[in-house]
């Protein structure tokens, strides 16, 4: 498979407007599109069998997130327990340059915090915090002492 644009995730939600404020306030995202896409259309996607709304959002770096709010109130998941004891958990991760600066933001913002209020220092210059979005999606926020010790690859960038 050749790409040929960053890579872009979809997440499902009940509230579009509060999510994309999220994003948009707290982690510095901006709005690249807005659409309504009818019943008829949607239900040959697979997505939802009513229409839906979709926003595009791109972070600073060039990834996208796609914010998809159904016609059909979607399921409520349930959010219990540690995020690797229910298969199918998956999770966003923004690796910053400040994450003391990241987890302030995040307590000032009420988010729920998975790891605690503290920053955990999983391995040898590899600090983390694991969050919740206003819907309950899991993200987390990785500081490394060495990028490209992690990743030679940005090496220019």
């Amino acid at each position: 498979m050749k790409m040929v644009a960053p890579l872009e995730v979809g997440i499902c939600c009940q509230n579009l407007e509060a999510l994309k404020r999220f994003y948009i306030e707290q982690l510095a995202f901006s709005e690249t599109s807005y659409f309504k896409i009818a019943a008829d259309k949607a239900g040959d996607t697979g997505l939802t069998k009513g229409a839906y709304k979709v926003v595009r959002l791109q972070s600073p770096y060039g990834e996208r997130l796609k914010l998809l709010e159904p016609e059909i109130a979607p399921v409520t998941a349930n959010h219990s327990g540690t995020i690797l004891e229910r298969k199918g958990n998956v999770y966003l991760t923004f690796i910053v340059d400040d994450l003391a600066a990241m987890l302030a933001k995040l307590k000032k913002s009420g988010a729920e915090l998975l790891s605690g209020d503290k920053i955990v220092e999983v391995r040898p210059g590899t600090y983390l915090v694991f969050a919740r979005d206003p819907e309950g999606n899991i993200i987390e926020f990785v500081e490394y002492s060495d990028i490209l010790g992690y990743r030679p690859d940005l090496v220019g960038k």
